[in-house]
């Protein structure tokens, strides 16, 4: 299902990365969400993953409530495969995320799968 929301779509992989930073500083949870593919998993830092929109949603609640604030980090530029694409960011404190992107039927992207930090 593509992103029919009131916020800007991803028209490319790399959007997804910036639009997370911009939207979690604003604590916009629906935005957030609206990233995602409603069936997407997120891995949780404790294991165990969120599976689909709801779990997603109540994921950020919890994350944004506490006012944290995001830096963009170093984003690696996309690789695309036909309509998947792997991207990945380094991010300040030197994690690093790894999410899977999938083409929407309508041009843009949606993460599929989205691993926060694969050196935790």
């Amino acid at each position: 299902m593509p992103n029919q929301t009131r916020h800007q779509p991803a028209t490319t992989p790399d959007d997804l990365g910036r639009f997370f930073v911009e939207r979690a500083n604003a604590g916009d949870v629906e935005g957030l969400v609206a990233l995602y593919e409603p069936e997407a998993v997120l891995a949780l830092p404790a294991g165990g993953a969120a599976i689909g929109h709801a779990e997603i949603r109540t994921v950020y609640k919890a994350v944004l409530a506490e006012r944290p604030a995001f830096e963009p980090g170093t984003q690696r530029a996309a690789m695309i495969s036909r309509d998947l694409a792997l991207t990945s960011t380094r991010l300040v404190d030197g994690a690093v995320t790894v999410e899977v992107a999938h083409r929407q039927p309508d041009g843009t992207w949606l993460w599929a799968i989205d691993q926060p930090n694969i050196l935790g």
